[in-house]
């Protein structure tokens, strides 16, 4: 049900995207983005995006390496799950691929930059999944109700 993204999907990639940037609560990114910067963001350089695709496309993650040279062993991943599609396992879905291909391509290690503790939902799942928080980032984050928040550092060897 996991696939490559084609270019094909970047319209329904953008449907699932907006709602989640626009509301500028979990994603370090200007709620007011455009489609044609945010597609360019989640398909950048390097990334490999996917798409959880039942027959409908109900989810996308991408995976990145983390840093270049010495960190480069390390990736970082973001997901994305459509509205209707909430709390139906298709995170947990993604992350599951995400593990199984990172090794593959040759990460021994997974990191998440900027988890906002604000998302209960997704830190109870990277916390389940066996990431542990190495890091926070106090205030970092300017939440649109609730103020400053902290990011968390997530981290996981493979």
């Amino acid at each position: 049900m996991i696939r490559e993204a084609t270019t094909a999907d970047r319209d329904v990639v953008w449907s699932i995207l907006e709602p989640v940037f626009r509301a500028g609560d979990t994603y370090a990114v200007d709620p007011d983005i455009s489609r044609e910067d945010a597609l360019s963001y989640w398909f950048g350089p390097e990334r490999r995006v996917f798409v959880y695709d039942d027959g409908d496309i109900l989810g996308t993650y991408y995976i990145v390496r983390n840093q270049k040279g010495g960190g480069s062993h390390v990736c970082n991943c973001g997901y994305v799950t459509a509205d209707a599609a909430r709390g139906k396992g298709i995170a947990r879905a993604m992350l599951a691929h995400s593990l199984e291909i990172a090794p593959q391509l040759g990460f021994r290690a997974m990191q998440y930059n900027f988890v906002l503790e604000s998302n209960k939902r997704a830190v109870e799942t990277w916390l389940r999944a066996g990431f542990e928080t190495v890091g926070r980032l106090p205030g970092a984050f300017a939440h649109p109700t609730q103020g400053d928040i902290d990011a968390l550092v997530m981290y996981r060897r493979l």
